[in-house]
């Protein structure tokens, strides 16, 4: 009886120390994650949520290293490999918000409506970044973007296991790319404003040209301030899509471009 008590307390403990190394990647992971992550989220909401992820995620990955509970030694490398690899996987998904806020200050810019409610969110940005972030955030959570961080956390362990330190220049390599694609999507999504801002200045420059005396600012600002907001009204699905599709596609292979 003593000897089946002590191989189940191991068992518990191993279970427990198993658990713990999975909370320092996924607390790492929901410190910078989109919607779950973000500032306007309180402290304590994001430790529960982190928690309830480790307790979704700890039973699809078996211990892969048994624990002493005397010794501290075998805990050293997870507290410092875990964290950094929490973060990478949380900063790849924050690089898709990034890439809404992008678009939204390149569209704004474009179409001159950078300073239009441009302190209303927590990052200082345009009211267009604003609304495409809200909704992207929205759209992201309703199409189930908890069970999207989830895949992409048990398919971390593949390709970084636990308690070994990602190579730095393949970690970089992958960062870089990432930034990449984050830049060349945020360029996507606000080319159509850059294409109209460019026929509009076009225009005004061709009317000015012809009429001189008239005041084509003074007639062409309403007209951009409606045109940009019947565009955004037109393409944001379209915008918002695009989005989701690219950021489904990461999820299913966050590390794909790594080498």
């Amino acid at each position: 009886m003593s000897s089946e008590l002590l191989s189940f307390v191991e068992a518990y403990q191993t279970l427990l120390w198993h658990g713990f190394t999975i909370f320092l990647r996924i607390g790492a992971v929901m410190s910078v994650l989109p919607a779950f992550g973000e500032q306007s989220v309180p402290v304590r909401v994001k430790l529960a949520l982190a928690l309830a992820f480790t307790l979704v995620v700890t039973p699809a990955l078996p211990p892969t290293q048994p624990f002493a509970i005397t010794s501290f030694q075998t805990v050293i490398p997870f507290l410092l490999t875990e964290p950094i690899i929490g973060l990478t996987v949380g900063l790849g998904f924050r690089f898709f918000v990034i890439a809404l806020q992008t678009a939204g200050v390149i569209a704004a810019q474009a179409l001159s409506l950078s300073q239009i409610l441009g302190g209303s969110a927590v990052d200082p940005m345009p009211a267009l970044g604003q609304v495409l972030v809200v909704a992207g955030l929205a759209l992201a959570v309703m199409t189930g973007l908890h069970v999207q961080v989830v895949h992409a956390i048990v398919l971390s362990y593949t390709l970084l296991p636990a308690g070994h330190f990602p190579d730095p220049s393949d970690l970089s390599s992958w960062g870089v790319a990432q930034i990449g694609k984050s830049f060349s999507l945020a360029f996507s999504l606000s080319a159509p404003f850059l294409i109209v801002s460019f026929l509009y200045n076009l225009t005004l420059g061709v009317i000015n040209r012809a009429m001189p005396q008239l005041m084509v600012a003074f007639v062409g600002a309403p007209a951009i301030t409606l045109g940009a907001l019947v565009l955004l009204m037109l393409l944001a699905p379209v915008m918002l899509t695009a989005w989701i599709e690219a950021l489904r596609d990461f999820s299913e292979n966050p590390f794909g471009s790594m080498p």
